[in-house]
């Protein structure tokens, strides 16, 4: 399913429209702010958001991450492209929550024709800093284009020396 952002980016309430259903919505995550190379959102943190140890349970904390990281994502894709899938994530967890709104903003680190690179920071309600998370985005493009950006020059200069 491929979720469009709208026409402006600064509508932030149409894009949070797009929430409600999906995994992001059920834990209640919220796009505070996109902009080219760089989103901002947040979560509160609930009682079914806490692993059984009463703690914040590092996958909510992962949802929140990659999810900011991919609205960043789309609102930095390349010209052609129609869309991204996560092909790697890193997080390492430094600290934990049982309650308070949480805060993640993720910036683009690398954004290529073929893959974006994001990092991403939750903190607390305190600006004590919970989590750090790297992805790695793959850029789709619609068949036809997807064939032209894999025909790169590098790419035909290893098919000829091969022949």
């Amino acid at each position: 399913m491929s979720i469009p952002l709208p026409e402006r980016l600064d509508q932030l309430d149409r894009i949070n429209a797009v929430m409600p259903g999906t995994l992001p919505g059920l834990l209640g995550i919220r796009i505070d702010l996109l902009e080219r190379g760089r989103a901002v959102g947040s979560m509160e943190v609930r009682p079914d958001l806490l692993a059984p140890n009463g703690y914040l349970h590092a996958a909510s904390v992962v949802a929140l991450a990659d999810t900011i990281a991919g609205f960043g994502c789309r609102a930095a894709l390349p010209d052609g492209a129609n869309g991204f899938t996560t092909i790697e994530l890193k997080s390492n967890h430094l600290g934990t929550a049982r309650e308070g709104r949480l805060q993640c903003e993720a910036t683009l680190a690398h954004g290529g024709r073929s893959t974006q690179v994001w990092d991403a920071t939750v903190v607390d309600a305190g600006g004590r800093t919970l989590a750090l998370f790297r992805c790695t985005q793959m850029v789709l493009y619609p068949r036809a284009a997807a064939a032209a950006v894999q025909a790169s020059p590098t790419t035909e200069t290893r098919e000829a020396s091969a022949g």
